[in-house]
């Protein structure tokens, strides 16, 4: 049966958890990344029905990175509908680290299997409309106001230069892909747009909200009104579930068991049908670039709540 959760109680588990983001390591092969606080941590959770709670250092901002993948494949699947963007990205999870480039080489047509890995957001990010990087980025960003009512919402440009000027292994996916057209804007133009949209920037309390408007099935918090179509919340989530955690998306859903995405800035959203976002930050990553005290703080969520949906 479901248990409320207090500030209290996150509280006190973010004590719990402060020993256990010392494992972890801050991401550092983005430049801009390696001087975050290991001991920034943050929870949040937005129920569908308007109650909030959080905890930690609530007002922290962190950039999204590959969280914006979920947004990003949301607008691209209203731009062009499930036939094309699919045509050029699979569905299928990957055992393969997310910056992987060997599933290229070996399936065919040299699409990449999901749109969560770096190839298949690199190939997402092409899809959404606009003429300009900078115009695809407004287009995200205007979404991303319109999901969580809040227009202050923008990204991060130290960060965006830093990714954009060590994206070497980000610029190979876009040339090998772009060779096979599944891409097809200039490359560096990709690299642009796609690394200001993983440099958007939230607070816990945003990516909470986030993340309750697809576990409301795409419907506005307060009004009701559909902002993403049912069926397409549906596949973003079911991504979360398959290929969301990286190549440790199995593991997760074993232990967890609730619709995530990572970042490797240390931020997870998560969706629970139903009941709502839940959101938490902390820096400090896995080997598989996942943030250690995130997960031991949705473990302790999930058992609390029950909210497994296995």
């Amino acid at each position: 049966m479901e248990r409320e959760m207090s500030k209290e109680l996150l509280e006190d588990w973010l004590l719990h958890v402060k020993d256990i983001a010392e494992i972890g390591k801050v991401a550092d092969y983005i430049p801009a990344l390696a001087s975050q606080d290991p001991r920034h941590l943050a929870v949040g959770i937005h129920r569908v029905s308007g109650q909030t709670v959080y905890a930690g250092k609530a007002d922290h901002l962190f950039t999204l990175q590959s969280v914006s993948k979920v947004i990003a494949l949301a607008l691209a699947l209203l731009d062009n509908g499930e036939e094309r963007v699919f045509s050029h990205v699979g569905m299928e999870p990957s055992g393969d680290p997310f910056h992987s480039i060997v599933k290229l080489e070996t399936s065919k047509p040299s699409k990449p299997l999901n749109p969560m890995i770096n190839a298949g957001a690199l190939a997402v990010t092409d899809l959404i409309q606009g003429n300009t990087p900078d115009e695809k980025v407004g287009r995200i960003l205007s979404f991303i106001h319109d999901l969580t009512s809040d227009k202050t919402i923008h990204f991060n440009q130290q960060v965006a230069e830093s990714e954009f000027q060590s994206a070497f292994l980000n610029r190979s996916l876009c040339y090998f892909m772009k060779q096979h057209g599944v891409i097809n804007g200039e490359v560096e133009d990709v690299l642009d747009a796609y690394t200001k949209q993983c440099s958007i920037e939230m607070n816990i309390k945003q990516l909470a909200r986030l993340g309750a408007v697809f576990a409301n099935d795409g419907y506005d918090l307060e009004t009701l009104r559909p902002i993403i179509p049912r069926n397409l919340a549906r596949i973003c989530k079911s991504f979360m579930v398959t290929c969301g955690m990286y190549d440790a998306s199995g593991e997760f859903a074993i232990k967890i068991g609730i619709p995530a995405k990572s970042g490797v800035s240390g931020a997870i959203m998560c969706s629970v049908k139903h009941y709502g976002g839940i959101a938490v930050f902390g820096p400090a990553l896995d080997e598989k670039g996942n943030s250690v005290a995130g997960l031991k703080l949705l473990e302790y969520i999930t058992k609390q709540g029950d909210l497994s949906i296995y």
